[in-house]
């Protein structure tokens, strides 16, 4: 069981590639309990670093500024003192790789090419998208067991991915987008925000050099 200044960094970093989650996200992510992480949840409330949202279409904690920053600092510590930096970055650069196939395949599985909405009663359609899925999932796999190797709290992204494509495959086709599931895409996008986070880049920065590189 992890102790309260073990479980403390690992919430913040939580909350912070998350944006916004419930307790039971936030647990499942840091590696808690719910009861754990909801202690410290509610500890950063106290300090004002994080507050919980209740609003009529989003619900969950989220960070403010101080506790934003000090999560930042940790992750930058942390990269610093494990001495993969060079290696993350040449994972991260890997994964960009694959993210504009993934969030094509998100695109198309949702909108038709005529820009209608996929009403999945095409089978062969959306059985072509899920493959294209199914392959970036192949690509990525090696890419996720690295950077648990450079970096162990990487180490949930992969059967997280894993998991939610099984549930594609097996029918259950909200596990490719649907925002309150652990679905392929949140999966992606928190580990996405992850990689940014370790190493210190910033979102709208990593869009400006894709773009003059393009």
């Amino acid at each position: 069981m992890a102790h309260s200044g073990e479980s403390m960094p690992r919430v913040l970093h939580a909350l912070r590639t998350k944006g916004m989650a419930e307790v039971d996200a936030v647990a499942h992510a840091a590696g808690l309990t719910e009861d754990q992480a909801g202690g410290v949840l509610h500890e950063l409330g106290d300090r004002g670093w994080a507050r919980y949202r209740d609003g009529n279409r989003a619900k969950g904690w989220m960070l403010l500024g101080e506790g934003r920053a000090e999560a930042e600092r940790l992750a930058t510590a942390e990269m610093e003192a494990s001495g993969q930096r060079s290696a993350v970055f040449d994972l991260y650069e890997a994964f960009k790789v694959l993210d504009p196939e993934l969030k094509q395949a998100c695109t198309d599985f949702q909108i038709r090419g005529d820009q209608t909405l996929n009403d999945h009663t095409d089978p062969d359609y959306d059985a072509a998208v899920i493959a294209r899925l199914a392959e970036i999932n192949r690509r990525v796999q090696p890419i996720m067991a690295s950077l648990t190797d450079a970096l162990g709290r990487f180490g949930h992204y992969g059967p997280r991915l894993n998991f939610a494509l099984t549930q594609v495959v097996g029918g259950d086709i909200n596990w490719f987008t649907k925002p309150s599931l652990d679905s392929y895409h949140e999966v992606w996008f928190e580990l996405h925000e992850d990689l940014l986070v370790t190493l210190g880049i910033d979102r709208a920065s990593e869009l400006t050099v894709d773009s003059a590189d393009a």
